[in-house]
């Protein structure tokens, strides 16, 4: 109902001195015009109705009435429903409610998802090693270059006839993988595949994308050039002698909270792993197919990868089996290494994601075969731990008779979410069990999307875009916490992320597009967490690196989940407003 009667204009004169108020949980960022919009009121409150209020907190543009009360069924919040869906005028708005004060600030408008989009793909310029991020692109950021990775020594467990303990190899460029200054092959390979799918998807959508990086305006994609620089990293971690992949470029522990160029440990590619070996496969094999396209800009570079891809499978083909086990060869070798492990033990998805981007490229019958063995096999949301569900995905985008059993699987996922979503009592699709809470539990939300949309791409339905859409709004503010969990995006960030140069740089505001992990029942770091139930146990202190720590592939489908509701918001009729 717009419009207000006296009273309850009288009451609304109020509004411009309430607080803003913990307890009106909404996008931060922003709503679409012409989409869904909800916001939710946590706590109990006698109130019925809500006001959309202009930005100056003065003059109602809407009024509805809050939905009923729901419990949540991951901690003690309760929750009432303020749908505004209605109101398709753009501009600056607030939402109050009597009793519990009023929102953030909050946009309508067309380019919902445009600043958490650019946001988060110039997030990986943030996190470029080896050259220095200059003023002119990463603005009060900058820094100079740290890990030029020239000298990074072999280490024992890495050691064999051809390049010896101790041998010096350049491993340089690639993105730090978190909120420490490691590179790790096998969280690069989730990473680099969501992006390049995200690419795939859309290539109309990127060939317009700007993000004020060094190579923007050349005859590349931005979102491209951001994939060549660690892809060029990747191409250093092949041993040139038998194709197998080094598992990591890493310290022997941990950088203390340090800027990168102050970070001068002695640097190790360590023991080859057949998990590093298959998520390069795939990974140089969907870039060979990518890049195809720019051969005149990049010139020999797809040839160098798909050669890479063949040398890597064949390599895993003679070593099927090599867990990468950091306690066990710390048992054997020295120095002992205790960087992150990425330690898979199951091998099934990575041999389907890397013969289905190899046959895709290549149409080669010693991939379809293998795709045809695992196809069958159990196939989950995307972790790094488990990849095959990016194999479905680039089945799926090719269309072929391989796709035909996948298509219903999807989709039949999707609505699955969809289904539980209706007893959300945030409203969203994260959130269907306590397990979408675990360490990085915020890109469950960004994956969950990525399938919803994926869901669309295959029916055209609309309601897949609309639920996508409830999961941008969680990690924009719409959850239990009330934290929009990008940094630098909405009005209650994270400020202490678990990340080096954000903890460093002795700038006030983090290093922005960075998306936080998120709510983990786990807790894994022995910090003081204020809330410890399973949907508000995170906690805005760089020691949390169980809850407030960035990682690439966290990123990685935030970056694909805001530019597709950017790439198809005309075409659902999100910007049809009034």
């Amino acid at each position: 109902m717009k419009g207000t009667s006296v009273a309850s204009m009288l009451l609304l004169l109020s509004f411009s001195a309430f607080a803003q108020s913990a307890q009106v949980r909404l996008n931060q960022a922003g709503f679409y015009t012409s989409a869904p919009k909800t916001a939710l009121v946590t706590g109990r409150v006698a109130a019925t109705a809500f006001y959309v209020l202009a930005a100056n907190g003065k003059d109602t543009v809407f009024t509805g009435q809050l939905g009923e009360e729901k419990q949540s069924a991951y901690s003690s919040t309760t929750t009432r429903a303020a749908d505004f869906s209605a109101l398709q005028k753009k501009g600056r708005f607030m939402l109050a409610v009597p009793g519990a004060g009023r929102s953030y600030t909050f946009e309508i408008g067309d380019n919902a998802a445009a600043q958490t989009a650019i946001a988060s793909l110039k997030g990986y310029y943030y996190q470029r090693a080896s050259m220095p991020l200059e003023e002119r692109y990463a603005g009060t950021w900058h820094r100079p270059a740290g890990h030029p990775d020239t000298a990074v020594l072999i280490h024992a467990s890495a050691a064999d006839g051809h390049r010896p303990e101790g041998a010096v190899i350049a491993a340089s460029g690639g993105w730090y993988d978190a909120g420490d200054y490691n590179k790790y092959i096998v969280n690069s390979g989730i990473t680099m595949g969501t992006l390049l799918a995200a690419y795939e998807d859309f290539p109309a959508w990127f060939k317009n994308v700007r993000t004020n990086i060094p190579e923007s305006g050349n005859a590349v994609p931005d979102l491209l050039d951001e994939v060549i620089y660690n892809l060029r990293w990747m191409l250093t971690m092949q041993s040139p002698d038998d194709g197998g992949v080094y598992h990591k470029c890493t310290n022997a522990t941990f950088d203390k909270m340090i800027m990168p160029a102050m970070a001068t440990a002695p640097r190790y590619v360590v023991q080859k792993s057949t998990a590093a070996a298959l998520d390069f496969a795939a990974v140089t094999a969907q870039a060979a197919r990518v890049l195809r396209a720019f051969e005149k800009e990049l010139p020999g570079l797809a040839d160098s990868c798909r050669r890479a891809a063949g040398k890597a499978w064949e390599w895993a083909v003679q070593h099927p089996a090599v867990t990468y086990e950091q306690d066990r060869l710390n048992e054997q070798f020295k120095p002992a290494i205790s960087t992150g492990a990425y330690g898979d033990r199951h091998f099934a998805d990575e041999w389907l994601w890397a013969a289905a981007e190899l046959y895709v490229t290549t149409r080669q019958e010693q991939y379809r075969a293998v795709v045809e063995r695992h196809l069958n096999d159990s196939v989950g949301l995307p972790t790094w731990s488990n990849v095959g569900m990016l194999a479905y995905y680039t089945l799926l985008r090719q269309g072929n008779r391989l796709a035909a059993p996948l298509k219903s699987r999807v989709i039949s996922m999707a609505d699955r979410y969809i289904e539980k979503a209706q007893n959300n009592a945030f409203g969203t699709v994260m959130g269907q069990s306590a397990r979408d809470f675990n360490w990085g539990g915020n890109a469950n939300a960004a994956n969950q999307g990525i399938l919803l949309v994926r869901a669309y791409l295959l029916t055209g339905n609309k309601k897949y875009i609309d639920y996508a859409l409830t999961n941008f709004d969680y990690l924009l503010g719409r959850n239990a916490t009330g934290y929009s969990f990008v940094t630098g995006v909405g009005s209650k960030t994270p400020m202490f992320p678990h990340h080096r140069p954000s903890i460093a740089d002795g700038i006030a505001a983090p290093v922005p597009g960075l998306l936080a992990g998120g709510p983990n029942k786990g807790m894994q770091d022995k910090c003081v967490y204020a809330f410890t139930e399973t949907e508000t146990a995170y906690e805005d202190v760089e020691c949390s690196y169980a809850s407030n720590e960035i990682a690439i592939n966290w990123n990685a489908p935030l970056v694909y989940l805001a530019h597709a509701l950017e790439a198809l918001k005309e075409k659902v009729g999100y910007t049809a407003g009034k």
